[in-house]
């Protein structure tokens, strides 16, 4: 049975994601449809988008739905997510209200809401995500939080593209920590792990040390993923034997969760691992694989010209797979409703 909310793929069955990836398959070799014929979805931004957006707008209209794209605190009003608050502040509205009143307009909901970079305990509880899960009448799709499900799913598609099978058991995944001027998210990182694991690749998490680790949770659901797909997982710091051999190198930048909130201290030792850059050097070591990254990359930061320039570099495939992904996301949310909408509240 196909979940209510697509907040991560860790929800859904292997046979439900083979589904949508064969669903988003079919959408790249058609892209028009009347799957979402008379629906809308409303598309909620609490922090900026390229992709996303323009992923999400044109394949809500391709098949046939309309899209209302909202930023609370700029074009809608900030709104508050903690019961018991006295709202004598900045925000306007409970996410109580807000998540059920938009269910009565659109047939779905997408969210955007990266952590507040303060308290990691708190950021990991996915509140914004998880509050309009709780109070939305209507599926909730994780457009990126702390964990980036869509991206999963284009990043996989991309790679069964390249190898020419929906079987990747046996390849190396190498998921490499690389070196950005800021801390950022670790939501990719999480969903690179979680989803190379779930389709039983070999996958070797490659960091600076073990403050880089990635949270228990999400380390976890890899060791499950391995204990179900087949495949193994391990941690190394070590560049050379990391990158030897592998099939697939993923690039990402994330912030040391020890430091969360403290990143000062954090900082110089961020700064000592730029050579964590991934070039032409490392990519040779490697079983001619391929590379890719979520976007946007700073070039020369975490990649090389040469290899984002490389017939090697399947970004720009990962990057186009986000809009067919998410129309079969879209798409299977919207059939799993049996076609109805919510019931209004009679007054």
């Amino acid at each position: 049975m196909t979940p209510r909310h697509f907040l991560n793929t860790q929800d859904w069955s292997r046979p439900d994601l083979d589904a949508l990836l064969l669903q988003a398959a079919a959408f790249k070799r058609d892209k028009l449809g009347d799957q979402l014929k008379g629906r809308s979805i409303a598309l909620v931004f609490f922090n900026p988008s390229m992709r996303t957006r323009t992923s999400f707008e044109l394949g809500a209209f391709q098949l046939g739905a309309h899209a209302v794209v909202l930023q609370p605190g700029k074009d809608a009003w900030p709104i508050e997510f903690d019961l018991g608050t006295v709202m004598d502040g900045d925000t306007e509205e409970h996410i109580a209200e807000v998540a059920q009143v938009l269910g009565r307009y659109v047939d779905l909901i997408g969210v955007r809401a990266f952590p507040k970079f303060v308290d990691w305990s708190i950021d990991r509880q996915d509140r914004v995500l998880e509050s309009f899960a709780k109070y939305s009448p209507v599926p909730v799709i994780n457009m990126e939080t702390i964990t980036h499900p869509c991206q999963e799913l284009a990043h996989v598609m991309a790679l069964q593209e390249h190898f020419g099978t929906s079987d990747l058991r046996g390849r190396k995944f190498v998921l490499t920590w690389t070196y950005h001027p800021k801390p950022l998210n670790t939501a990719v990182a999480n969903s690179a792990l979680t989803i190379a694991t779930r389709m039983g690749m070999d996958v070797t998490l490659l960091c600076p040390t073990l403050e880089y680790i990635l949270d228990e949770r999400y380390m976890g659901w890899a060791a499950q993923n391995v204990a179900e797909s087949g495949g193994s997982l391990a941690v190394s710091h070590d560049i050379d034997s990391a990158y030897a051999g592998a099939d697939v190198v993923y690039a990402k930048s994330w912030g040391a969760l020890p430091y969360f909130g403290n990143w000062a201290p954090e900082k110089p030792i961020r700064d000592r691992y730029r050579h964590f850059i991934v070039d032409e050097a490392k990519m040779a070591r490697t079983n001619d694989g391929v590379f890719s990254h979520c976007l946007p990359l700073r070039r020369n930061v975490k990649a090389t010209d040469a290899v984002m320039d490389s017939p090697r570099c399947i970004a720009i495939n990962e990057a186009e797979n986000r809009l067919h992904v998410q129309k079969a996301i879209m798409a299977a949310l919207v059939k799993s409703q049996g076609g109805s909408r919510p019931a209004a509240v009679s007054p």
